[in-house]
């Protein structure tokens, strides 16, 4: 697969506006994980991944302790994952995952940025099939010794890939909660540089010129869509 997680998504602006956006996908997605799984992070892998990753990426702990003191408390909205699918310039490929509770609003708010862009929004199917949907471990560490662990586990590795002492593994999303117990009970607690489930593109789509400014604007305007998560393109530039 490559080292492609490093480009699979889009970041966002470096403005307070966007702290905040990074506040509330962090909150949403802790509210929903701990709701569905558990409130305990030793217990919920999933969360417990979520709070790592809202620690790195400078989270406030306050708002991971109300994400889980509200669904804790079984009220608060109900969103439902959402997964929205577009062309970009020069035939690049868009995903937008989103979490909602108004699905009309958010997909109007997803073709508002599309329009404006003058690119266009899919329909369901037509670029989901160029990523690869699977989880992502990416840690120091080396490679025999990870791929016995995980064989150990009898975890179905997709990928396993090893550069300058960095590995790279790649599972179905249906492991995701195996792996990650395996490469813990086998190496303690590690500093995962990248420990999350996503879309990966199959292919990259080089893009030049007028092309890159468009993409960029289309990034920009989706991240600021309150509903959307994450986007993850094939664009290369």
């Amino acid at each position: 697969m490559g080292r492609a997680y490093q480009n699979r998504k889009a970041s966002m602006a470096k403005t307070a506006a966007a702290k905040t956006k990074v506040y509330s996908k962090y909150g949403r997605e802790i509210y929903m994980s701990a709701k569905s799984g558990g409130i305990d992070p030793n217990g919920n892998l999933t969360l417990r991944s979520l709070i790592d990753r809202a620690k790195k990426d400078q989270v406030p702990t306050h708002v991971i302790d109300k994400a889980i003191e509200k669904a804790k408390g079984g009220g608060g909205e109900d969103y439902s994952p959402a997964l929205y699918e577009g062309f970009g310039p020069g035939g690049s490929m868009v995903l937008i995952e989103c979490l909602t509770d108004n699905p009309n609003r958010t997909i109007g708010d997803v073709r508002t940025c599309f329009n404006r862009t003058k690119c266009k929004l899919g329909t369901p199917g037509t670029v989901a099939h160029m990523f690869d949907h699977c989880a992502v471990f990416v840690f120091p560490g080396e490679e025999e010794a990870t791929l016995e662990a995980l064989l150990e586990a009898d975890v179905d590795v997709t990928d396993l890939e090893a550069e300058e002492g960095q590995i790279s593994v790649y599972v179905p999303t249906t492991e995701y909660g195996k792996t990650r117990q395996a490469l813990t009970d086998a190496f303690g607690e590690l500093e995962f540089e990248v420990d999350e489930i996503q879309y990966l593109p199959k292919g990259q789509t080089p893009l030049e010129g007028d092309d890159v400014a468009v993409m960029e604007k289309l990034m920009e305007m989706l991240n600021d869509v309150d509903d959307v998560q994450n986007v993850y393109t094939d664009a290369q530039f």
